[in-house]
């Protein structure tokens, strides 16, 4: 029997136990707050029809070979694309929408405490009107999402007094990308993400994207997904490290104009060939909102963790292994 005086972190067996009751209430209560109904998602799709997700640009998708049958197949990075033709495929009206568990390869991934190679989120995506695409219907999703959040940290804190403290505010702040560097000229985008977490706790960063004044983005988007205006990240301060940690980007998605506009930003007008890309512009897929939510860093940050390593089972690193053996850590 575990008492108070004992140090607050979760064994590793409580630990295993606390994520599948924590993933079971978010998962619950964001499908309810948001009207998602769950779907099966595919885990690879074929190159040619743009459904895959780019990311910044930079990063190569884990691609192999149906051999007996010639095709050639990409590993998802992200639903962000496919969502959108998912929810006018299977009917989903108005202010409905569809969640899935999203499992990516992400090889390219620069490996620590919040950063590994596999990627689990829950991806979700919801209908709108061409009349919402703006920054209060954005904020308004952001709110609903938070509350979610919320509860989980009452719900999961109730069920482990004895480790769990309670981390958020009352309510999330928003601040533009722009303002944030306006208020932290002289830091990198990661310290200002770091300096307006540490005071507010909860943040919601808009508009990320496009350049801001001093000529370079916050942070690189793809183009064909979010409207860079209507876009943004859920941040939260993670008093453990000590530091923010991103739980969710999502946004507005583009519609025809911005999708044209942004390909050209990114010298990508090649991708209005692609087959998802046209529909876009050819008017046939619907309006949407959506994002992906992180489920190991949701867990990483409500059970207390100082690293992803200890609720995620990966493939790490030897410098990283051996440093987290001298923390203490229990690396799965």
């Amino acid at each position: 029997m575990r008492n108070n005086s004992q140090a607050t972190k979760l064994d590793i067996k409580e630990t295993q136990i606390a994520i599948k009751s924590l993933k079971d209430f978010f998962e619950r209560d964001l499908a309810n707050t948001l009207n998602l109904t769950r779907v099966s998602a595919p885990l690879f799709v074929r190159p040619e029809t743009g459904l895959n997700d780019n990311l910044s640009g930079t990063e190569k998708a884990v691609s192999f070979s149906l051999r007996k049958y010639g095709i050639e197949v990409e590993i998802v990075q992200s639903l962000a694309k496919w969502k959108r033709y998912a929810l006018k495929t299977y009917g989903f009206d108005y202010y409905e929408g569809l969640y899935t568990d999203m499992n990516a390869i992400r090889p390219d991934e620069e490996i620590d405490d919040i950063h590994s190679i596999y990627v689990d989120q829950w991806d979700w995506e919801k209908i709108i009107r061409r009349e919402d695409r703006t920054i209060d219907y954005l904020k308004f999703i952001v709110s609903e999402i938070f509350s979610v959040f919320k509860r989980t940290e009452s719900y999961i804190n109730s069920v482990y007094p004895f480790a769990l403290s309670k981390k958020l505010p009352e309510q999330i702040f928003f601040i533009t990308s722009q303002e944030l560097e306006d208020m932290y000229p002289n830091l990198s985008p990661k310290e200002r993400e770091n300096s307006i977490c540490r005071e507010k706790k909860a943040v919601f960063i808009m508009g990320i994207g496009s350049a801001l004044n001093s000529g370079h983005p916050h942070d690189d988007r793809s183009p064909d997904y979010d409207d860079w205006d209507l876009n943004g990240d859920i941040l939260f301060y993670n008093p453990v490290n000590d530091s923010a940690i991103e739980l969710s980007s999502m946004g507005i998605r583009v519609d025809e104009e911005s999708l044209v506009r942004q390909l050209e930003i990114a010298d990508e007008k090649d991708r209005m060939e692609l087959d998802y890309h046209k529909s876009l512009v050819n008017g046939e897929l619907p309006f949407t909102v959506g994002g992906g939510i992180g489920q190991s860093r949701i867990c990483m940050f409500f059970l207390e963790k100082k690293s992803l390593g200890e609720v995620q089972a990966s493939v790490w690193p030897e410098d990283f292994l051996l440093e987290a053996k001298l923390k203490g850590l229990n690396i799965l």
